[in-house]
This record gives structure tokens, C-alpha cells and sequence, in this order.
């Protein structure tokens, strides 16, 4: 029996310790498959930076600019995940609704994705434009050119994740998630290196390898969906083409917002990468290991977000307030003592850290190894406030509420984040640590705003508490 589903006699500390194990239970498979996912970005990095320190900076300007449109449309489909949430907490057995927001999810999926190929395929003038090196623009288009088409299989891979984690069974996207850090691996060897016959590619091959791998992820999740028996009774395939316009139009409703303020987050970071760029070469290649480094870091609060919404999203389907507040805050405990005990790592072994990415003994290394030391002293200082935002974004969307938050990260990221960041860089002369000293007071700002967003929760329920 589910935590939701106990009975309202059995004492205070077993309902908490119930949800604790419950959010445990939903939450590790989905922090795995998040940092599986981030190992092949992680892979592609530490072979690009294997390959040569222009590489890699050549890489980490297309990727980011790859991931701010990508992080849009995530955000977009995030919102097929409280929908049928919600939709299982006031009917557990709710097929057709469940069944047709998955539809509505893939169409979106494919709408999505038409304007970002589309934006993509001029990415040499884009950061041209950016001002960005002429050399490493030129490289990092080639790289886009072969990434780009790892949209669609990817957003259609989120709305199947986001099927199988609101019945509370993601432990398949693991698997395949697992799978694919092989396969990712290997199509990087080959590609980048020219391996088992294949020419070798280089910075390319990297956006090769990162579709393929998408393509694997979509079409595994596919295979678990069609054969096994829990999911099979949804047919999520049957008749695709028909659509179901008042649900879509909710999904974007709820779905736009969400994407607003993932990407004003996201985009600061890859403003960030694009503002190192204009500083030099050491500076990007030194932000590109910490900020890999804290990506890493941030998948585990960004996991329990996303269970968090799934927990929430059941009891406010349920109309259980007391089952809210407790999803609610044992996950934001867990995820705040996560990133407190990663903030140490960060301070007291930061050349530990960095050692995955560069050869620590190499001379013409040191002062790449000695910048990303210094960035992730910074990075330290807001891990608490970045797993503080990502898990009380996930206990908001459980609510449904995504407009405020949005309006949240609007202010926090761009409206002081960024532009403290940039006159602390330039103007003021601190460069690369005026850009962190800008992340760290925007992830504060916005953590703050969305925990007193969550502690006035009474007034976002519809229903008496």
C-alpha cells in the first residue's frame, strides 16, 4: 500500500518515515538515469579534452548553446509528468487519461523540435554574431551540424520517462539509461578517434555519437513500453494521429512556464560558458570541468524533484494536504544534505575532482587545472541553494503552480544573476569569478522565493486543507 493510501490513525513519525521511503523508493532510479544521462555528456567532454584543449572549447560552445533550446522543450514535456500524476492520485486506474496526455506529449515532442533544427543549422553565425573566436565557431557549427537531430528521439524519450515514473516505475529508464552510457562510450571512441576502421571524426564525431545515443535511448524506452504488461494496457501508440486539442492547450499552459524558467537557469549557465569564451580559452576550458563537475552534482536534487512532483502531483489529485506537506519536505530535506555534502567535496578535494578530466601532471594543463580549482570553490558556495531551488521547483509543479515560479527565475537568474555577474567580470575586472560570483547570488535568490513560495502552499489549494 502507498504512503498516500495509509490509513490517517498510524502515528506522525511512520507516516514520515512511509513518505521517506516511498520518495526513496521513486527517486534513486530517477537520479540514476539522470546521472547516466549526464555521463555521456561527461564523456563527451573528457574525450573532447583528451583530444586537445581547443577541442574542447570548441565542443563546450556548441553544446551550450545546444542545450538552451533542448531545456525549453524539456520543460515543455515536463508537464505530461504532474498531469498524469495527478490524474493517478484521484483515479489510480486512470488509463484514457494517462494514455492521451502520452499522445499529446509526442505530438508536442515533434512540434517542438522543427524550430530548433531549424535555429541550430546556423550556429556558426550565431556565435559569430556572439562574438565568439572565428576557428572555434567554425568547429563547434561542424559539431552542432551532426548533434542537432538528437532533439525529437530525445523529447520523445522524456514523455515515455514521464509515463513510466508516474506509475511509479522508473527503474526501466535506469536500465536503458545504463545501457546507453556503453553504447555512448563506445560510439565516442570510435567517432572521435577514428577507431574499429571508422575515420576519425573528432570534435563531430562527439554530435554523432550523442544522436546515436539518443536514438538508442527513444527506441529502448520504446521496446519497454510495447512489451511490458503494466504499460501495454495504456497503447500509447494507438492512433497517434488523433488529437486531443483542450488537453494540449493544458499541457502547454502548464508546460510553458516550466520551460520559462528552466531555460532563464540553464541559459545563465550557458551565458556564462559564452562569456568565458570572450575572456580566453583557459577561462571556457576551466568552466567547462567545473560546471560538468556541478552538473553532475545537481542530478541527484533534480531527481528528487522530479519524484517530488510525482508525490505531490498523487496527493493533490487525492486532495490530501497533509500528504502534500509531507512529500513536500522530505524531499527538499534529502536534497539540501545531498548537496551540503557535495559543497565539502568541491572545497576539500577539488583536484580529486578534476583529475577525471585532465592529466593532472601535464605542464601545459596547470592553468586550466588551477582555474577550475577556483570556480569550484564557487560552486561549492551554492550547492545547498541550487538543490534548495531544483527540488522546491518539483514540489511546486506537483501543485500545478508554474507561473510564479517562472516569474521567480525571471528575476533571480537574468534580473540579477547575470548582470551582476557581467559588471563584476568586465567593468570591475574579476572575470571568470565575477561570472560564478553572478550564478551564486541568482541560484540564492531564486531558492529563497520558491521555499516561501512552498510555505504559503494553502493558498494554491483548491480544496480545504
Amino acid at each position: 500500500m502507498s504512503a498516500l493510501a495509509m490509513g490517517a490513525g498510524a502515528p506522525p513519525v511512520n507516516l514520515w518515515l512511509s513518505e521517506a521511503r516511498a520518495t526513496l523508493a521513486l527517486a534513486w532510479p530517477m537520479i540514476l538515469t539522470n546521472l547516466a544521462q549526464t555521463a555521456m555528456t561527461v564523456t563527451d567532454v573528457m574525450m573532447l579534452g583528451r583530444l586537445s584543449p581547443e577541442a574542447l572549447a570548441a565542443g563546450t560552445l556548441g553544446h551550450n548553446l545546444y542545450f538552451m533550446p533542448i531545456i525549453f522543450g524539456l520543460g515543455l514535456l515536463t508537464a505530461a509528468s504532474p498531469m498524469m500524476a495527478s490524474a493517478l492520485g484521484r483515479k489510480l486506474h486512470s488509463v484514457r487519461e494517462v494514455r492521451r496526455t502520452v499522445r499529446q506529449g509526442l505530438w508536442l515532442a515533434v512540434i517542438v523540435s522543427l524550430p530548433i533544427w531549424a535555429v541550430l543549422w546556423h550556429t556558426e553565425d550565431i556565435l559569430l554574431a556572439m562574438g565568439q573566436d572565428q576557428e572555434l565557431s567554425a568547429e563547434a557549427a561542424g559539431y552542432m551540424r551532426a548533434l542537432q537531430w538528437a532533439a525529437l528521439p530525445f523529447f520523445s524519450y522524456v514523455v515515455l520517462r514521464s509515463f513510466i515514473s508516474a506509475l511509479e516505475r522508473p527503474r526501466w529508464a535506469l536500465v536503458v539509461a545504463f545501457l546507453c552510457v556503453g553504447f555512448n562510450v563506445l560510439a565516442n571512441w570510435v567517432l572521435i578517434f577514428g577507431n574499429l576502421g571508422f575515420p576519425a571524426y573528432g570534435v563531430v564525431g562527439a554530435g554523432m555519437a550523442t544522436t546515436l545515443s539518443s536514438v538508442f535511448l527513444f527506441l529502448g524506452l520504446t521496446a519497454v513500453v510495447s512489451l511490458d504488461r503494466q504499460f501495454r494496457r495504456f497503447s500509447i501508440f494507438g492512433r497517434l494521429w488523433r488529437p486531443d486539442w483542450p488537453r494540449f492547450r493544458s499541457m502547454l499552459r502548464l508546460g510553458l512556464p516550466i520551460a520559462a524558467i528552466l531555460t532563464f537557469e540553464v541559459s545563465i549557465f550557458n551565458a556564462a560558458a559564452l562569456l568565458m569564451g570572450l575572456i580566453d580559452t583557459v577561462s571556457l576550458a576551466a568552466h567547462a570541468i567545473a560546471i560538468q563537475i556541478a552538473s553532475v552534482s545537481f542530478m541527484v536534487p533534480m531527481g528528487l524533484g522530479q519524484a517530488v512532483t510525482v508525490r505531490v502531483g498523487r496527493a493533490y489529485g487525492a486532495q490530501d494536504a497533509l500528504a502534500i506537506t509531507r512529500a513536500g519536505w522530505t524531499a527538499f530535506a534529502m536534497g539540501v544534505s545531498f548537496m551540503g555534502c557535495m559543497a565539502l567535496l568541491m572545497l576539500f578535494a577539488p583536484r580529486l575532482l578534476i583529475a577525471g578530466f585532465l592529466d593532472l601532471s601535464a605542464p601545459e594543463n596547470q592553468p586550466v587545472i588551477a582555474m577550475a580549482a577556483t570556480f569550484l570553490a564557487f560552486a561549492a558556495l551554492f550547492q545547498i541553494f541550487d538543490g534548495a531551488q531544483a527540488v522546491g521547483s518539483g514540489m511546486l509543479r506537483g501543485l500545478h503552480d508554474t507561473t510564479v515560479p517562472m516569474i521567480y527565475g525571471a528575476i533571480g537568474y537574468w534580473g540579477v544573476g547575470l548582470p551582476l555577474g557581467v559588471v563584476l567580470a568586465f567593468p570591475l575586472g574579476f572575470k571568470g569569478i565575477g561570472i560564478w560570483i553572478g550564478l551564486c547570488a541568482g541560484l540564492s535568490i531564486v531558492a529563497v522565493l520558491l521555499v516561501s513560495r512552498w510555505l504559503g502552499r494553502e493558498r494554491l489549494l483548491p480544496f480545504a486543507a
